[in-house]
């Protein structure tokens, strides 16, 4: 018996890193009519602790950023992060909001430990670009806006970003 319970959850393991392998492909494809599917069905995967209790530390924090309460928000994603080290949304919407709150430096650490959990994240990665746009840093944001767009490109205001960076970086206007 105990060997069929590790048979299958290795089994939806393995049906899970498809999907979602299978969701990034769709993603991917620039000329892909279904991509919003995609994107969506991503994200709710994503937004999947595992855990009620978790889950709800996550609508909290979001909830929180919503209502403009950033310091409540750090507050239940914190909480969220210590109990659930692995969850890389939990990681993803704490940076969110440091970065809403202005605070680069945290928002930055945990996008690191959000692309270590899921490097396709295209939200933390995108979330990246506009950091280190903010700080001056151009040539690295148009590198993390044009890596944020290999996995999704139909992020219009990511890909407008990426057009003015290149134009500004090349002397020329738009």
């Amino acid at each position: 018996m105990a060997i069929f319970l590790l048979d299958s959850a290795f089994a939806q393991q393995e049906s899970h890193e498809a999907l979602m392998n299978r969701l990034f492909t769709e993603l991917a494809d620039p000329a892909n009519p279904g991509w919003e599917r995609a994107q969506n069905q991503i994200l709710a995967e994503w937004e999947k602790s595992g855990s009620p209790a978790f889950d709800l530390l996550l609508k909290r924090g979001q909830e929180a950023m919503e209502a403009g309460d950033f310091d409540a928000a750090i507050e239940h994603l914190t909480a969220l992060t210590d109990q659930a080290p692995e969850f890389a949304e939990g990681w993803n919407a704490r940076a969110t909001a440091f970065f809403l709150e202005g605070r680069f430096g945290p928002s930055v650490s945990d996008i690191e430990h959000v692309l270590a959990l899921e490097p396709r994240h295209f939200g933390a990665i995108s979330g990246l670009g506009l950091i280190l746009q903010e700080l001056g840093r151009k040539e690295q944001a148009l590198k993390a806006f044009r890596a944020s767009l290999a996995i999704h490109p139909h992020q219009d205001g990511i890909s407008q970003a990426a057009e003015a960076l290149e134009q500004e970086l090349s002397g020329t206007e738009l």
